[in-house]
């Protein structure tokens, strides 16, 4: 899925290429049939009181798709297990973990890709993200609400107009067909030159956990600019 966007170089303006992906969190009953859609990534949720919280047998999924352990204020020893026992090369960190734990995460599993969430409603402080600069991968930029993800509704992303980094980020957050308009919106300004992917979830199930084919499909679909 590739879109245009405007490099924000103080002395010159471009037009540069880059790949937007797409990451289907929440995974569960009908994992297979979503992987066939081939997403860029697929989430799966270890955090027991989610209503999308992963256990059992996971199938066999393509390499091409990267597999994400979401994880809210696990130990790096319950991370390390599920890392192994599942094949994860991306974790997703959703709860209070310190720029100390992703450093000692990264030492203790060095090939594992760390995505760090920041929760946004109308506004955010984005001084605190200084001093996770050098020990994770990726943002993720969630809707603040109730639960740690999976609220089902959207933030303000005017607010990232004020993003100071050059970090990817993924963008999270209710997003559902009906954004779709706004994305490509989005896209178009500058605020979205580090927008490495589009997180979607609880507005593509029938159930918790039991993914829409088809409203994913046409959401992919979609999704592509021409």
């Amino acid at each position: 899925m590739d879109y245009y966007y405007t490099n924000k170089d103080k002395n010159h303006t471009t037009k540069d290429k880059v790949s937007l992906q797409l990451k289907v969190c929440g995974m569960n009953d009908n994992t297979s049939e979503v992987a066939g859609l081939k997403p860029d990534y697929l989430g799966f949720i270890f955090w027991e009181p989610s209503k999308r919280y992963f256990k059992g047998d996971m199938p066999a999924i393509p390499h091409s798709i990267k597999k994400v352990g979401v994880f809210v204020n696990a130990t790096i020893v319950e991370i390390k297990h599920l890392v192994e026992q599942f094949g994860l090369l991306y974790v997703q960190l959703h709860g209070e973990e310190s720029p100390a734990f992703c450093d000692e995460l990264k030492k203790r599993v060095p090939q594992l890709k760390i995505i760090k969430v920041f929760s946004i409603k109308d506004s955010f402080n984005f001084e605190q993200l200084r001093h996770f600069e050098d020990v994770c991968d990726f943002y993720l930029f969630d809707t603040k609400g109730k639960l740690p993800g999976g609220n089902g509704y959207t933030f303000n992303w005017s607010v990232l107009k004020n993003y100071p980094s050059t970090k990817p980020y993924f963008l999270s957050g209710g997003i559902g067909i009906e954004e779709l308009t706004s994305i490509h919106e989005f896209l178009k300004r500058p605020e979205s030159q580090y927008c490495h992917a589009i997180d979607v979830n609880s507005k593509f199930e029938l159930e918790p956990g039991l993914k829409d084919i088809k409203k994913i499909k046409e959401f992919k679909e979609t999704l592509i600019i021409k």
